[in-house]
């Protein structure tokens, strides 16, 4: 059984797993960056953020604190195929699945390390 999407457990155990992959630690290299996302669902919405920050990923739902660098938001069904990997960040945002406020091209500069995440998180069982 795996952890739920969206969950606490989820939060803990993607922070987890992205922090302990070489691949995806050396492709985000000395980026800072703050995302807020937001997934709207049959159970209303719903809100985790995730930080880069000294080499480091932290991950937490909820509102993140302070400002973000930019808010991610998008529909449950396009969270899911983001997280199982079925579709691409770009590709989400350029078929209007994915809308960006805040700074565009912070988010641009880390396809290197989104490129690793899959690999990352192959170990992580989900709960849809």
């Amino acid at each position: 059984m795996g952890v739920k999407f969206l969950s606490d457990e989820w939060a803990a155990a993607v922070q987890d797993a992205l922090n302990g992959n070489e691949s995806f630690q050396s492709s985000i290299g000395s980026q800072n960056v703050r995302i807020q996302q937001v997934v709207n669902g049959d159970e209303g919405e719903q809100k985790y953020w995730f930080t880069l920050g000294d080499g480091k990923v932290a991950l937490g739902t909820g509102d993140i604190e302070g400002n973000a660098d930019a808010t991610i938001t998008q529909d449950y069904a396009t969270a899911v195929a983001l997280s199982k990997n079925e579709l691409t960040g770009a590709a989400a945002y350029m078929s209007g699945k994915l809308r960006v406020s805040g700074d565009l091209m912070k988010l641009m500069q880390l396809q290197g390390a989104m490129a690793q995440m899959p690999a990352a998180l192959k170990d992580v069982e989900v709960d849809y």
